[in-house]
């Protein structure tokens, strides 16, 4: 069952007012303008949106790593990303804004890992390398249910062909709905 907004971590209602300042005024949201305060040490964050209705995915962007001096500043700036930037869908509209469903996941480091038996999709996310290509699949996902699916999906997003060698790096995330 979803959280009410009144429920809601506060890295999810700060994502929420950065994509409502955002994408009702144009307006980049301020730390100091957060609904509730927001603790922790940087960290690369993801945001996903999915339409309540549907449950359909909406937008999903993030960072591996941290890139903004904050805990905070990351979150607004991926949450308005993941709303406006995402590429395989429009930028979400403001009629779209009431019916929009955030997670927040904040990554920890990722670490190098040798073999796929030493992932699992329920419990890490995964990172696919080769060369400058890379690609990142969240944990958890639902329909990603095997290694070997997850290891495609991520290989399909940095465009790496199966047979292309590739470098494995495993992460945990704490999810916050």
């Amino acid at each position: 069952m979803a959280a009410t907004r009144g429920e809601q971590h506060p890295l999810v209602k700060l994502a929420r007012a950065a994509i409502e300042a955002y994408v009702r005024e144009r307006r980049r949201l301020k730390p100091a303008e957060a609904p509730t305060a927001v603790k922790g040490e940087p960290a690369g964050v993801f945001v996903t949106l999915r339409t309540g209705s549907t449950g359909d995915l909406r937008g999903c962007i993030g960072t591996i790593e941290p890139s903004q001096p904050t805990l905070a500043q990351e979150t607004i700036a991926n949450a308005i990303s993941a709303a406006t930037r995402d590429p395989r869908f429009a930028p979400v509209q403001p009629a779209e804004l009431n019916d929009l469903v955030i997670d927040v996941s904040v990554l920890y480091p990722p670490e190098p890992i040798t073999s796929t038996a030493q992932l699992d999709p329920k419990h890490y996310g995964v990172i696919v390398q080769h060369g400058w290509r890379r690609g990142l699949l969240l944990p958890d996902i639902p329909g990603i249910d095997d290694v070997e699916t997850q290891v495609a999906y991520a290989r399909q997003k940095a465009w790496i062909e199966p047979d292309e060698p590739v470098e494995l790096f495993r992460f945990r995330v704490e999810k916050y709905s």
